[in-house]
């Protein structure tokens, strides 16, 4: 396997850095007599390999492997044949933990990395010179903490899932532009669709089917249906004669209560986590978005991915702390587990995460919850005050005066509860003419 990764270390790494990467892990070793190109001596193994120099060799490859996994672990999705070789590696290299304990913090970065490649997909390389972006919460079991959020324009190509009235899915590669009739296209020819088919009357549709069950059909002309789904929505290709049949994922249908990880996590790790991934979402939105958001409506908007996913973002917040709360069976873990929560939104509030505070709070604020009248009461007193402080602060009346003026006194960098600046752009849009007398309403632009 080492032999594999310097024979294609070509794929992902300059030859020069290659050699300079592996001369630093084997000092004095043989990576000089190497020819500079894709192939090594042909001689085997060099002798001081066999002079326990283990840990260096090792060493060497983990570095390699995970250069490769940090630049490449987006399109591994895409690349079975690369997936199982890293895999392998990396079962190889678990059974070593016990014999080599200095290369525990590779390890950990290995284990956090190699979760991009779980996937198996039809085999499918993109294009070397595109970068092809996966949309968070298009594929579940990877961490989305893992992936820096970059930018989305409508020109950009993303992974997504779409799938069939058995719940077995295609993954295709398309534009975060594309209309319906593009999407209908690559589903297609994954599936090997035959124009006879389609000309029985048998033609896919594209349906958007919510964890309720709500199902809608999407027009072939609509665009960007990718951003626009619900928290709980996924894309469903069918015939129209299979529609009536479609049900939601199972895993959608039932939630088994049980311990998660909320109840083993410390809130000032929870917090955090939140802002850095909210700010990561929040600094890819350009200020036109919000424009194009408001005036363009449902007309259709082309260019408002990163607002999209930060608005689905929002709602994923409220909702996850509903989830929890209702997932505990037990009066006293569900009690400790608000307390955390409002923990949680105080420690946002301080960190400036405004998003964060306002969804936590937004969701413990839902009839679920507030109707938990034995949890509540069993919250210690000083936590009820604090809830009751953060209520006060979200509280809508007078066009939301306290969080205006709690807001006023920050000093950036901080996040802002978007829906609101949303809401303003709309009442100015809605509530003035963009024409008065056929001359341009220059105050309201």
């Amino acid at each position: 396997l080492l032999d594999d990764i310097v024979l294609t270390h070509s794929l992902f790494l300059p030859t020069e850095r290659f050699l300079q990467q592996l001369h630093q892990q084997y000092p004095g070793g043989p990576w000089g007599a190497t020819r500079v190109g894709t192939r090594v001596d042909e001689e085997g193994p060099p002798a001081r390999w066999e002079e326990g120099a283990g840990l260096r060799r090792k060493r060497a490859v983990l570095a390699v492997l995970l250069h490769f996994l940090e630049t490449y672990k987006g399109l591994l999705q895409e690349e079975e044949s690369a997936g199982k070789v890293i895999k392998e590696l990396y079962l190889l290299i678990m059974k070593d933990t016990s014999l080599y304990h200095e290369l525990e913090d590779e390890i950990i970065k290995l284990h956090q990395l190699v979760e991009t490649v779980e996937l198996k997909v039809a085999d499918e390389t993109p294009p070397p010179n595109k970068q092809v972006k996966p949309l968070f919460r298009h594929f579940r079991r990877i961490d989305s903490c893992l992936q820096t959020r970059v930018a989305f324009r409508g020109s950009d190509e993303i992974f997504c899932r779409v799938y069939m009235p058995d719940h077995s899915y295609v993954t295709i590669r398309s534009r975060l532009s594309a209309s319906v009739q593009d999407i209908l296209a690559s589903v297609t020819e994954k599936l090997q669709y035959s124009e006879e088919q389609s000309a029985r009357g048998d033609a896919l549709i594209l349906v958007t089917m919510a964890s309720s069950g709500e199902k809608a059909v999407l027009q072939p002309s609509e665009e960007c249906v990718f951003t626009t789904l619900g928290i709980n929505s996924h894309l469903f290709a069918c015939t129209r004669d299979t529609f009536d049949s479609l049900v939601p994922l199972p895993e959608e249908i039932q939630v088994v209560p049980g311990d998660t990880e909320i109840h083993r996590a410390e809130p000032e790790d929870v917090a955090n986590h939140l802002t850095a991934f909210h700010w990561e979402l929040f600094r890819c939105i350009h200020e036109l978005e919000f424009v194009d958001y408001v005036f363009h409506g449902e007309r259709g908007r082309r260019e408002t991915a990163n607002l999209e996913l930060l608005l689905q973002r929002c709602s994923e917040v409220q909702h996850w702390v509903g989830t929890e709360l209702l997932l505990c069976e037990g009066l006293g873990k569900r009690a400790h587990l608000l307390k955390k929560l409002i923990k949680i939104a105080a420690i946002c509030k301080q960190n400036q995460d405004m998003l964060s505070f306002y969804a936590i709070v937004i969701g413990l604020n839902n009839a679920a919850i507030s109707r938990l009248r034995l949890t509540w009461e069993k919250l210690p007193g000083k936590f009820k005050n604090l809830f009751r402080k953060f209520e006060n602060l979200t509280d809508p009346c007078r066009n939301h005066k306290t969080y205006r003026e709690v807001l006023a006194k920050m000093k950036p960098p901080l996040i802002p509860f978007v829906p609101l600046i949303l809401k303003d752009l709309t009442f100015l849009h809605e509530g003035s003419k963009t024409l008065l007398d056929g001359l341009v309403n220059v105050e309201k632009l």
